[in-house]
């Protein structure tokens, strides 16, 4: 899997694409990157300046970061579950 292409580069790519001197794929294939990246990344772009629907960059950020964090607070209940259920029985248990 290549690496991850700069955002400066992206909105340089995004830029080149919309001034329309070339067609997309030989702008893809200049810049060496698929034509559908490219692609994405134009309809990212008019997403986030606000022409077209859907999740900006910034909001899709904060999802994947709140996901995450959901992710560890269910792993936290689920070990304190276990936790007490366990200190439950350690106190029940004739001595």
């Amino acid at each position: 899997m290549p690496a991850p292409k700069s955002p400066e580069f992206r909105r340089r790519a995004v830029e080149l694409a919309r001034l329309r001197e070339k067609p997309i794929a030989q702008i893809a294939k200049d810049l060496g990157i698929a034509e559908s990246g490219l692609r994405r990344w134009m309809k990212q772009a008019d997403i986030d300046d606000g022409v077209q629907d859907g999740l900006t960059s910034d909001e899709r950020a904060e999802l994947v970061q709140l996901r995450r964090d959901k992710r560890v607070l269910e792993m936290e209940i689920e070990i304190l579950k276990r936790a007490s259920a366990y200190f439950a029985r350690e106190n029940v248990l004739p001595k």
